[in-house]
């Protein structure tokens, strides 16, 4: 008879068969390690990468990678996290270009999901603690910079958001959400995670409820032009009603035939019609955040007082926004001076390589 991992009786973390059936419900015991559902859903991404990397899983998404996460299966677990697989993979995340956050947050996603492996007795004590010794390898402090797009390639990002739509419902949608990415500053999880009883008026005007890290939350002014397309948008997902149910999403699924679901648009949806836009838009390749930090980065170019930046950008204080926005590329155009001093020409036109 096959043997079993554990004696005592199983708790709701775990499915106990025989070895090769067992999995293990991280989604369950995570919460009680980290409270914050950014924390979390972060965590979910990097274990399905190792999973990939290491293990040679096909990668998951949104629902299917919660999934994953609630029958995590315990032979490959046991089998792919050692020390030294750990610190391979690290070294291969600097390699792909990660900063020094994201590969600290990698490394703890790790050791927190061994840890929990090591409490209900699936691994060694000696495996878990080993993998606490894993330093992280070099890489650029913070996070990477990113892109900073101008006030014409955000125009160009958004026309194009509605062109990659294949229904009238869809490009409605789409409008939406790169509308308030590209103006209220939103993190793509705060906008999935939005419901319709967010919005509310508040002192004559229109205020949405942003639900943000550390479980934060701050009413930040809705745009005119993005009040008119939420009506819009409203009407089309509950044609009979005068506004839908403020607990419902506030952004939705679309079907094929242009029928509007009733579940979330996933955070990993928003980043495909961001990431699709921009490659049909022709200005390379564009994250969520990029938006984010480009909506920084025009506003201080246009001369906006700090304070009033770092009030949409929620950040904790003044000096947080300063950091956020040193680290955007600032135009330096010495060289490009000094050539028009020289009286230098071009000899032909030159290729962008992306």
């Amino acid at each position: 008879m096959p043997p079993l991992v554990r004696r005592r009786p199983p708790d709701n973390a775990l499915v106990l068969h025989n070895l090769q059936d067992k999995t293990f419900n991280f989604a369950a015991l995570l919460p009680g390690r980290a409270s914050s559902v950014h924390t979390q859903r972060a965590y979910f991404r990097w274990i399905d990468q190792y999973l990939v990397d290491i293990a040679g899983m096909t990668p998951t998404e949104g629902q299917a990678r919660v999934m994953r996460m609630s029958m995590l299966p315990i032979p490959v677990l046991l089998d792919t996290i050692t020390a030294s697989q750990l610190r391979a993979w690290l070294g291969q995340l600097v390699r792909a270009g990660n900063g020094k956050q994201g590969i600290t947050q990698a490394r703890a996603a790790i050791t927190t999901l061994a840890s929990l492996l090591s409490e209900a007795e699936l691994m060694d004590d000696y495996t878990s603690a080993s993998l606490k010794n894993v330093h992280p390898p070099k890489a650029e402090d913070g996070q990477r910079p990113g892109r900073w797009l101008s006030t014409d390639q955000i125009k160009l990002l958004i026309a194009a958001s509605r062109a990659v739509a294949n229904s009238e419902n869809q490009e409605l949608r789409n409008h939406v959400i790169t509308s308030v990415l590209c103006t209220m500053a939103l993190r793509r999880d705060e906008l999935a995670n939005a419901r319709w009883g967010d919005l509310s008026m508040q002192n004559d005007r229109i205020v949405l409820k942003v639900h943000g890290k550390g479980r934060k939350t701050a009413m930040i002014d809705v745009p005119r032009a993005t009040m008119t397309l939420l009506i819009r948008w409203g009407k089309a997902v509950e044609p009979l009603a005068p506004t839908p149910e403020p607990n419902s999403p506030l952004l939705r699924r679309i079907w094929k035939g242009g029928k509007v679901s009733k579940g979330a648009v996933t955070p990993d949806g928003i980043w495909f019609i961001v990431t699709e836009a921009a490659r049909v838009a022709g200005i390379g390749h564009v994250a969520p955040h990029d938006l984010r930090r480009s909506v920084a980065g025009a506003l201080e170019e246009a001369g906006t007082p700090i304070e009033k930046i770092s009030r949409l950008l929620r950040h904790s204080n003044v000096a947080v926004t300063e950091r956020y926005l040193s680290r955007l590329p600032k135009r330096n155009e010495g060289g490009v001076l000094m050539s028009d001093l020289l009286g230098l020409e071009p000899t032909g036109e030159p290729d962008w390589v992306e």
